[in-house]
C-alpha cells in the first residue's frame, strides 16, 4: 500500500517536473534579486520552506487540472459515495481515497506554518475554500464535482495541522536545539537534497 502510495507521488513529481524546474528559476532568481537590491536579510531554512510551498502549490495545481478523468464519470453530490465504491487497499482506493487526503496534508502544514495558527478553526475554513474552489473549477473545466474529494481534502487539511502541532510540541520539547538557526539550516538543506533526490 506505502509503495503504491510512493509510486503514485513520484509520477505526480515526474509528471509536473518541467513546470516545477521552470517556475523554480524564474521565483528563484526573481527572489535572489529582491534579497540582493533591497539587502534583505536571508533566512535559509525560510527560503526553503517558501521554495517547497510553492513546488506544493504547482504539483497540486497540476493534478487538479490535467490529470485523466477515467475514475470518476459523474458528478457526485452525494458525501461517502464514492469513498465506499473502492476496496480498501486497491489500487483506485489508494489512488482516489488515500490520494486526496495526502494530497492535501502539506496544505494543511503550510497554511499552519505561514499563520502560526495553533486553533484548527481557520486551518479547516482554509482548506475547505481551497477544496471547494478545486472541485468547482474541475467542473468548468469539463471534469467532475465531487463532494467525497472535498471531505477527504479537509481530512488531509487537519492532518496537515496536526502535524504542524505536532512539530511544535517536537520543537519545544527540544528547544535548545530547534532554537538554534544553524539546525533549521541544516534539516533544511538535508529536506531539499532529499527532495532533488526523488525528483531525478
Amino acid at each position: 500500500m506505502l509503495n503504491s502510495l510512493g509510486n503514485s507521488i513520484e509520477s505526480v513529481l515526474e509528471f509536473s517536473l518541467p513546470m516545477v524546474i521552470l517556475s523554480v528559476i524564474i521565483a528563484v532568481s526573481l527572489r535572489i534579486a529582491d534579497i540582493i537590491k533591497n539587502k534583505r536579510k536571508i533566512v535559509l531554512y525560510k527560503e526553503v520552506l517558501a521554495l517547497f510551498f510553492m513546488i506544493y502549490i504547482l504539483c497540486l495545481f497540476q493534478v487538479v487540472t490535467f490529470q485523466d478523468t477515467t475514475y470518476v464519470t459523474n458528478n457526485n453530490f452525494i458525501p461517502f459515495k464514492e469513498i465506499f465504491r473502492y476496496s480498501i487497499g486497491s489500487r483506485l482506493f489508494i489512488k482516489n481515497v488515500i490520494g486526496n487526503v495526502v494530497m492535501f496534508i502539506p496544505y494543511g502544514f503550510f497554511c499552519s506554518y505561514i499563520l502560526k495558527e495553533n486553533k484548527y478553526q481557520p486551518i479547516l475554513v482554509l482548506t475547505l475554500i481551497a477544496s471547494i474552489s478545486i472541485e468547482t473549477t474541475q467542473l468548468m473545466i469539463g471534469r467532475v464535482f465531487d463532494i467525497d474529494d472535498i471531505i477527504l481534502n479537509t481530512i488531509g487539511g487537519m492532518l496537515g495541522f496536526y502535524i504542524y502541532i505536532l512539530f511544535l510540541k517536537i520543537r519545544e520539547f527540544y528547544k535548545p536545539l530547534f532554537s538554534k538557526e544553524w539546525m533549521l539550516n541544516i534539516i533544511a538543506i538535508l529536506l531539499l537534497i532529499g527532495f532533488v533526490r526523488i525528483i531525478l
